[in-house]
Order: C-alpha cells, then structure tokens, then sequence
C-alpha cells in the first residue's frame, strides 16, 4: 500500500513538474527569444520549483556540497537522472551543457537549450561540435559560462561502472579551462526511466578543481577515480550501506 502511495505522489509530481515547464516556457518566450538572460531565468526559475515541488510532494530533499564554480570552467559531471541536470544547473550562474542533437526536438527543453548556449552534438561527432564552440569563443559570439559535460556519454546507475570517454579529455585540452569534477547520488532516488520517486537526501558534490595542463590520459584517469569514488560514498550514504 505505502509503495502505490508513493507511486501515485510521484505520478502527480511528474506530470506537474513537465506541466509547469509548459507554462513558463510560454510565459517567458518572447523575452527569450530576444535575450538569453531571459531563457537562463526561466530555466532557473524551473530548475527551482522542480526540487522544491519534489521535496514536499515525493519527500525528495535535494543539497548542493561543494563550492559551485563561476567563470568560464569545465564541469565533469556524474550523470544518473535527469535530476542532478536540474541540481546543477539550479547551482551554477550560467550553466550548459553538452546535449545529444535529438533533445532540440524536445517541446520547449529544445529551444531554451539553444537559447542558453548548449552545445548540440551528433552521435559520433563530438570533436565537431567542439571545434565549432571553440571557434566561437575566439570570435566572441559563444556564451560564456560554464560547460557542463557527462564524460561517460550517458546516464548510469548508482554502482554501475562504465568507462570515461576521450571527448571529456579532449575538451580540456582544448579550452585550456580548469575542470571541476561532480559527483552524485540521485539515482538512488529519481532512477534512469519510469515514475517512482523515492524519498530521501539527493545530493551533488563539485569536488576540487584540476587545474589545467595534465595529459588526456593523466587528467581522464584522476577524473576517473575521484568522481566515481564520491559518487560511491554518496550513495553509501543514501542507502546506509
């Protein structure tokens, strides 16, 4: 009984949570599609009401540890759910973020993206795409902020281990930013696919810069080892394990 309870509260927060994306999509749409800063608050504003709606209505808390970055900064992000999306972007100024191509057909998610500066890639591509942003960034009509990339190329559950890709790397070469790793535990709580949302403590770690510099394979490894070891120990945390 308690677990169709429970399905039944998460069933109303999701359909919610995608309705008010809707209405404030529409809302600020022409002040977005004339200024970005117009795009960025309604995503923020979004962002916001999506964890404070999952806090009292699926008992889903949600906290930010670590410092958020500023500036132009490369984030190297554990990816589990669409939530730590919402997590960090609810934690940085100006977030972005690497996004599969498809996504721009996504109803209104595909045009704020574009509007915030995320950077669309093909499947297979990537170093394309990259090319682009940083040719943009030399003629200065890239946004600035700071991009937010998922080195393993897709959502993985919590204890799953699945292997850093190069792109991750060679974004860091190639922007000469400092890279701060992040790591999570929301899968413990808002899985890859389905509508149960178990309540709990989500939470998002940015962990201590890299500095710029390392080799790919020196940088890939070290990135590596301490996202999945705090991603690990939050979910140790979340599970009482």
């Amino acid at each position: 009984m308690a677990y169709a309870v429970q399905w039944l509260r998460s069933l109303i927060f999701v359909g919610q949570m995608y309705g008010a994306m809707a209405v404030l999509g529409i809302l600020f749409f022409p002040w977005a599609m004339v200024s970005r800063r117009g795009a960025r608050l309604a995503c923020l504003l979004w962002c916001r009401w999506a964890r404070w709606t999952a806090h009292w209505m699926v008992g889903l808390k949600s906290e930010i540890r670590g410092t958020p970055p500023e500036g132009e900064v490369l984030i190297a992000a554990k990816h589990q759910s669409f939530f730590d999306i919402i997590m960090i972007f609810s934690a940085v100024p100006a977030g972005k973020f690497i996004m599969k191509r498809e996504l721009l057909w996504a109803p209104v998610l595909g045009q704020y993206a574009l509007r915030i500066g995320c950077v669309p890639v093909d499947r297979g591509k990537r170093g394309a795409a990259i090319a682009k942003m940083l040719q943009d960034v030399d003629r200065g009509t890239a946004e600035p902020g700071q991009l937010i990339i998922y080195p393993q190329g897709t959502r993985v559950a919590p204890g799953v281990h699945k292997p850093y890709k190069v792109g991750a790397a060679l974004l860091y070469e190639q922007t000469g930013q400092p890279c701060v790793p992040a790591a999570t535990n929301v899968g413990a709580f808002w899985p890859r696919t389905g509508i149960y949302r178990k309540p709990g403590l989500a939470v998002v770690e940015f962990l201590p810069v890299i500095a710029p510099g390392l080799p790919k394979d020196a940088f890939l490894k070290q990135l590596a080892e301490e996202v999945e070891t705090a991603s690990d120990a939050l979910y140790a945390e979340a599970t009482g394990a």
